[in-house]
Formats: structure tokens, sequence, C-alpha cells
């Protein structure tokens, strides 16, 4: 399939939904033309048109915050797109991740995410934090001193892991666990690496 597949309106527009690929967390939502859509395959980063400025744009430009483009689908319908991107920035000119920051309904609150969700929501908060590099963050910190520090840091935690299992501290070892996870995704995070990636490989493996 390739762009005469995608169906575009009546003003030769179609929705563009743009999606961290990491963290899956929508970053925004914009328009393409063909012309756009073409140059955002070309050029592997993404590139709009202005409904009101009746311009393509690239984002990022101005800004340095580009989107490097990983892959692109259509819908059923092929009326719509989904861009899977690695974000180098903020996606809103606001300064923050994403565009969809403020909630205009909350249903009924979990008191607490099941099963596996948290690594979800982690590693959404975690790439929030690579992006957008609040002041005093840990996270922030761990992503301006590098992967060595990351990487230093996650072999802190193993040795404190194998202590806490050799001491048969089961406090201690769910605690050290959970900070393991964490500099893990923060890996995952700086190395680009989807935590779907690593899920898929196990679902594979328990496959076998």
């Amino acid at each position: 399939m390739n762009v005469d597949d995608v169906v575009f309106d009546g003003e030769g527009l179609v929705p563009a939904v743009v999606q961290d690929a990491n963290s899956k967390e929508v970053l925004t939502v914009a328009y393409m033309n063909r012309e756009s859509l073409k140059k955002t395959i070309d050029t592997k980063e993404t590139w709009f048109y202005s409904r009101s400025r009746q311009s393509l744009w690239h984002k990022g430009e101005t800004s340095g915050n580009v989107q490097q483009v990983s892959d692109i689908r259509f819908d059923c319908d092929r009326d719509a797109l989904l861009v899977l991107v690695h974000p180098r920035g903020p996606a809103c000119h606001r300064g923050t991740y994403s565009c969809f920051t403020e909630s205009l309904y909350h249903g009924e609150a979990k008191q607490k995410t099941e099963g596996f969700e948290i690594l979800r929501t982690l590693a959404a908060t975690i790439a929030e934090r690579n992006h957008e590099r609040p002041e005093g963050a840990y996270t922030t910190y761990l992503f301006e001193e590098g992967v060595d520090k990351i990487l230093k840091k996650l072999g802190e935690e193993a040795s404190e892991i194998i202590i806490a299992a050799k001491n048969r501290d089961r406090e201690e070892l769910s605690w050290e666990s959970a900070d393991f996870i964490y500099h893990l995704v923060v890996l995952l995070e700086e190395q680009q690496l989807p935590l779907d990636r690593v899920m898929d490989t196990l679902r594979e493996r328990h496959g076998k």
C-alpha cells in the first residue's frame, strides 16, 4: 500500500494522530495533504498541512523538536492516519510532552492500576520527563547524565536485589525490584526501544 491508497477528504486532507512509538501516548492530532504525507515518508520526519496558514509545516523546523517517524498506518476506511514517532522534544507549542494535558471528563477513578498496566503508565511518565526535562526531577538528572549513569544505576539496583534475596528480605526485595524496573524503563526510553518490543519478545519465548 502507498499514498495513493489513502482517502483524502474534499479539501485534500487526512487527519493524522501522532503517537509516541515507545510510550504509546498520543502526542497531537494534525492534518496532512498528499504533499506533506509524501515529505513525511521521504524525510522520515513529520510534515503537516496548516489549515489556518494554508501551507506545509515541518514539525520542529524552528524549535528543533522534530519527530522521527517509525511507522505510518491507516484505519480500515483508509481516511485517517496513525503516525508512530520518536519525538526529539515536546510535541506541543506550549512546551508539554503531549498536546492532550487537560481532561474534559473523568470516569470512575481506579484506586489501583491493574496488572501490568502500571508499566505503560511508568513508560509514559518517563517519556514525558525525557521530553520536558523538568528542573529538579530525578529522571531529568538521569537523562542529562546519559547512558553511563543509567547503566551504573541499573548495576547498583541489581546488586541490591541480590543482597535482598540472599537476606530473605521480601520487603526489601520488592522495593529494590521496583527500583530496578524503573531504571530499566529509563534505559529503554534512552535507547528508543519500546516497552512493547520487550513484551513481544516475552510472548514469543512463551509461545515456544
